[in-house]
């Protein structure tokens, strides 16, 4: 898949982000904010915490992705039993007396970890070398994971019963952390048109695993502006209690900052943002768009910020 300019790539990522769109509203009603979020991260080479009550078809929206994609998709449903040789496979002694390697769900390109915090931090952690290095250690040998790998994770409100908490090393491996709302009524209503009758909604296939690496690329080649880099940068230091950047209220809403980490995802984040908006570099506004799902869970509340009621979203219109 080549194309004559970086222009003209650019463009026919905008073209088939808008495709994507179109198909997926055939199945997914509403959570117009979650798929572009979803894109984003997939098409920035990043992972995704989808956090919702049961019910909002978190699982459906993976699933019509992968499908939309025509990639490799595995469901691993996180239990408080799993254990990590369950996610990323094990050895066996064969017939011949010698041990082989039986990979895990894991391999594959889209990996849905449903309900993610249901399962204890041990089982969690094995995830961690898979989104990072995009390999996984058994037995001591290194097996690398086919390309594209995602890990689209969700995780039901640290409230509900049977919940773990997911570290703050594992939060970081996501590049983004969105929220999904209840529908409106207007949404419920064709949502309930739509599931209650033999009519099946059905996706075309858009693009294909060569392609989406691709683009992964031509995202990286976009160039950013040394204002736009520096704001990011910023953002990301102004979170920090001990920083130089650090504003009073700062210092006494936050416990914990965000790391570089964030910064780079700011960047990513808002050169894919502004391509599939029909720019061909992003400006400070695109870092904004792209701000609040970086670092929400990147920033820990101090005492004094839950005491006033203050989330993590308006902290962060506060450093705006």
């Amino acid at each position: 898949m080549q194309h004559k300019s970086d222009v003209e790539a650019a463009d026919a990522l905008k073209h088939a982000y808008q495709q994507i769109r179109s198909e997926i509203s055939n199945v997914i009603v509403g959570q117009d904010e979650v798929v572009k979020f979803v894109l984003i991260s997939i098409f920035s080479n990043g992972h995704c915490l989808l956090v919702g009550v049961p019910g909002l078809a978190k699982t459906l929206l993976v699933q019509t992705v992968s499908q939309v994609l025509d990639l490799g998709f595995n469901r691993i449903q996180f239990t408080p039993d799993l254990m990590p040789s369950d996610i990323i496979g094990s050895e066996i002694l064969g017939e011949d007396r010698t041990f082989k390697f039986i990979p895990g769900p894991v391999f594959s390109n889209i990996i849905l970890a449903d309900e993610i915090n249901r399962t204890p931090p041990k089982t969690q952690a094995a995830l961690l070398e898979a989104m990072q290095e995009k390999s996984v250690t058994a037995a001591g040998v290194t097996h690398k994971l086919s390309q594209p790998f995602f890990v689209l994770a969700t995780q039901n409100p640290i409230e509900q019963e049977g919940t773990y908490p997911l570290p703050e090393a594992q939060l970081d491996r996501f590049m983004f952390k969105v929220s999904l709302n209840y529908p409106s009524f207007k949404e419920e209503l064709q949502i309930v048109k739509n599931t209650t009758s033999t009519t099946q909604q059905s996706v075309s296939k858009i693009l294909n695993a060569e392609q989406i690496i691709y683009f992964q690329q031509l995202v990286r080649n976009i160039p950013v502006a040394d204002n736009v880099l520096e704001y990011a940068v910023k953002l990301v230091a102004k979170t920090r209690p001990d920083g130089e950047f650090a504003a009073p209220q700062v210092k006494r809403l936050l416990n914990w900052g965000a790391g570089p980490r964030a910064s780079q995802f700011l960047i990513l984040g808002a050169k894919c943002h502004a391509v599939i908006n029909g720019k061909y570099s992003p400006d400070i506004e695109d870092v904004q768009a792209v701000s609040r799902p970086i670092l929400s869970h990147r920033i820990v509340r101090s005492y004094h910020a839950e005491a006033e009621g203050l989330s993590t979203d308006d902290i962060i219109e506060q450093l705006f």
